[in-house]
């Protein structure tokens, strides 16, 4: 008997730790899988927060999509074009003739649309609140269209520099495919009827501005060069703007025909001496009205 007991002990023991091992395995196992389901719902729900947030910026998209074509559509059938004093249709601006002295400034820019630089730009003017006047090549509009949108969307000025932006001698033909073909674009793309025109390279005899003049395009020039063509240093660039700036001006610089980079590192300088001096900003149709108010004033008090 005693040998039995002695055999039957070390048994009982076995099995209750044996049953004691099996509830603590259920008991780990039942630890973990909360922890797989919390794993499982956490990448659910970082699964959905990610379709949302991309289902949210297509819909952005989408209703960005909706309302520039919206105010394109409805653009172009107003016919939407820049109000221009009757004094200049077909004249030539260098700058505006102010008595008053009112220090007003044009910035202006040739030459786009262009990948990134017309879009840094943009960037540029709308954290200042500027809006200014773009003289854009026909070829690259067609090249770029959104870019063209995006310039009168956000309330500036779009102009006429030519298709091609070639410097040789032009036939009233050929001068009327080059001014007429952009112009034409420019309302498909935008809905605006540009009466604006700069010629490429300031040339004035090669047929173009004759044409322009005839068909009552203001021709624009400027009366400060940034030479930003000719790539020089960013200081020697904002100095070329500003030492021949003075009320009533106009600025001359590129955001498309080549590397751009520095126009853009100049800009904000270029816009921060302005307003130390007490400039405010203008597009070129209201600049051309400032003067024309000022004009009639000058009359009226003779």
């Amino acid at each position: 008997m005693e040998n039995n007991k002695s055999f039957l002990w070390p048994e009982g023991i076995l099995i209750a730790l044996l049953a004691l091992g099996g509830v603590f395995s259920l008991a780990f196992m039942m630890l973990l899988r909360p922890n797989t389901s919390e794993a499982q719902s956490r990448s659910s729900i970082n699964s959905k927060d990610v379709s949302a947030n991309v289902g949210t910026q297509q819909r952005i998209e989408k209703l960005k999509a909706t309302m520039l074509t919206s105010w394109q559509q409805e653009a172009q059938t107003k016919g939407l074009a820049y109000p221009l004093p009757s004094r200049f249709q077909g004249g030539i601006i260098s700058a505006a003739k102010l008595t008053q002295g009112e220090k007003v400034i044009a910035l202006t820019f040739d030459d786009g649309p262009w990948p990134k630089s017309t879009e840094q730009v943009l960037d540029i003017l709308k954290s200042n609140n500027i809006k200014g006047t773009f003289f854009i090549v026909g070829q690259n509009l067609k090249n770029y269209p959104e870019l063209g949108r995006q310039i009168v969307a956000q309330g500036h000025v779009i102009a006429n520099h030519t298709w091609h932006h070639w410097y040789h001698f032009f036939n009233q033909q050929a001068a009327a495919f080059e001014i007429d073909r952009t112009e034409d674009l420019i309302y498909q793309v935008t809905g605006v009827k540009t009466n604006l025109f700069r010629p490429p390279g300031g040339i004035m005899h090669n047929g173009l501005v004759a044409y322009a003049r005839g068909q009552k395009y203001a021709v624009v020039m400027w009366s400060a060069d940034s030479t930003d063509y000719k790539l020089p240093a960013v200081p020697k660039l904002i100095n070329n703007v500003i030492k021949d700036s003075k009320p009533g001006g106009i600025v001359l610089m590129h955001d498309g025909g080549g590397n751009r980079s520095r126009t853009v590192q100049a800009l904000p300088e270029i816009i921060s001496n302005f307003r130390k001096q007490g400039y405010r900003f203008v597009t070129i149709p209201e600049l051309l009205e400032i003067e024309d108010a000022d004009q009639k004033l000058l009359t009226n008090k003779k």
